[in-house]
């Protein structure tokens, strides 16, 4: 280990309360969403703010399983959740998809936006969320809030 990897004295891990891998068929999301929901209740991480937390969830797991996996059950969606000493909630969603460029997604909110047929998931995991990152090139949505 290097020095900077060392954890701070007195710091705190992120506990993982939830891993799995599931195929990519739409019908599973919704029991995964309601046990988020239900850790995000059970440990008071962002209080009053779980329901924001189920609906990032949900369409970030739906757009791995419609974009990332092309509706192929065949193929896996992976989501880990921990939570954080400060009471922060962080999700980690991950497609075996080539990935987007958030960048290129225009906002649904004006423009050709306003006329796409798709690109409002993103904007409302954006808005629901305080943190919102994408790695390996986009195929790997991580979220936070708290």
């Amino acid at each position: 280990m290097t020095a900077d990897a060392t954890p701070a004295r007195n710091a705190e891990p992120a506990q993982v309360r939830l891993e799995l891998t599931f195929p990519a068929d739409p019908s599973r999301i919704s029991g995964i969403v309601e046990r988020v929901v239900e850790i995000a209740r059970e440990v008071h991480c962002s209080s009053g703010k779980e329901l924001e937390i189920g609906l990032a969830v949900a369409e970030a797991l739906a757009n791995a399983v419609k974009h990332g996996c092309h509706n192929d059950a065949g193929k896996n969606v992976y989501l880990r959740l921990s939570t954080e000493p400060s009471g922060a909630i962080a999700i980690l969603v991950r497609d075996p998809g080539e990935g987007f460029d958030p960048r290129m997604v225009p906002d649904p909110r004006v423009g050709a936006g306003l006329e796409s047929d798709h690109g409002r998931g993103l904007h409302m995991i954006r808005q629901l969320m305080d943190d919102v990152r994408f790695e390996r090139g986009g195929a790997e949505i991580h979220m936070r809030k708290g």
